[in-house]
């Protein structure tokens, strides 16, 4: 127990501490070769920031815990609205200005219904699977037509901004890029190892701990990448790269880890972690774009009503899966 402890601990910082290296060096050498700032943003920065949930969720499919990897992509969609822009909403109140992501927004919720579609017969199919990696597919498609023709939005310039200021040569660049996928995958083998074993001695299913204490671990890129953003008054990257990973994780993740095996759920996921997913992702869009002309800006009060859902999302949680 003590052993798996110690392995979730090392696991997810070699984790965290990779996936940024692992970003910045995508970034970077996509820069070097001419992509715009915009494209390097939605595409490598926004999605990039879910490499952790990508690789974990992969190796516990692949080592028959498909529970673990559908409650790592689930989770960390919840933890992402409801812990780390909560969080950074406290900090300070984030405005959003970019028409890109308003687009993006309605799209994540149409995505997030969706999901609800694999869930309803209890069983994610390698058929269901693949349709969800062919959305993202297209969804991927028509964020790269956006990357190359959206170059005055207020995004553009944040992210632009952003890799100047982590430029690097590209040897370095491409280092960073290899190094950092290779510490990825190490570091999520010893956290999965760590999380079914915890899992197994604590009498919980691999569900829960993916839910919990993966999801978090998982989501601390998004979170440092948050509050770094809003402290240097880019906002919209701070909102745009949570959406981008909850699009990633609901459509990628998730289909990666169902065509490797099939997920067979749990009874609770849709009545609880789809819904309060479902739940939160409206009060996103509710909270960040207001209607009449009205400041668009996810606020402290916002972000408060963010962690106590999360906090009352959790003791349930908790709750209910030692029962589960």
């Amino acid at each position: 127990m003590l052993l798996a402890i110690a392995a979730i601990i090392f696991g997810l910082a070699l984790l965290v501490w990779s996936a940024d290296r692992f970003v910045e060096g995508a970034a970077a050498t996509a820069n070097h070769l001419g992509m715009p700032a915009l494209l390097i943003g939605m595409v490598i920065i926004g999605f990039g920031t879910s490499t952790p949930e990508m690789v974990v969720s992969a190796l516990a499919s692949s080592q028959g815990n498909p529970g673990l990897a559908l409650g790592n992509a689930y989770g960390s969609n919840i933890t992402n609205i409801a812990l780390i822009l909560g969080i950074t909403a406290v900090l300070a109140p984030i405005s959003v200005a970019s028409q890109v992501l308003k687009r993006e927004a309605p799209m994540l919720i149409a995505i997030t219904l969706l999901s609800a579609w694999p869930l309803m017969d209890g069983v994610i199919t390698e058929l269901e699977a693949w349709v969800l990696l062919a959305i993202f597919a297209s969804y991927l498609g028509w964020s790269i037509y956006q990357g190359m023709t959206g170059s005055t939005d207020v995004l553009s310039t944040e992210y632009d901004q952003e890799i100047k200021a982590s430029a690097m040569p590209i040897g370095r660049a491409v280092t960073w890029l290899v190094v950092g996928l290779i510490l990825l995958i190490i570091s999520s083998r010893i956290l999965v190892w760590g999380a079914v074993d915890i899992a197994t001695a604590l009498g919980v299913s691999d569900l829960i701990i993916g839910l919990t204490v993966v999801a978090i671990g998982t989501s601390l890129p998004e979170l440092a990448s948050a509050i770094a953003a809003v402290r240097k008054n880019e906002h919209d990257l701070a909102l745009g790269n949570v959406i981008g990973s909850n699009m990633f994780n609901t459509l990628a993740v998730v289909g990666i880890a169902g065509a490797i095996t099939p997920i067979h759920l749990e009874p609770l996921v849709l009545q609880r972690d789809w819904l309060v997913m479902t739940v939160l992702t409206f009060l996103l869009l509710i909270f960040a774009f207001r209607p009449n002309n009205r400041p668009n800006r996810i606020n402290r009060i916002h972000g408060g009503i963010f962690i106590a859902c999360y906090i009352g999302y959790t003791v349930y949680l908790l709750q209910t899966g030692f029962n589960v």
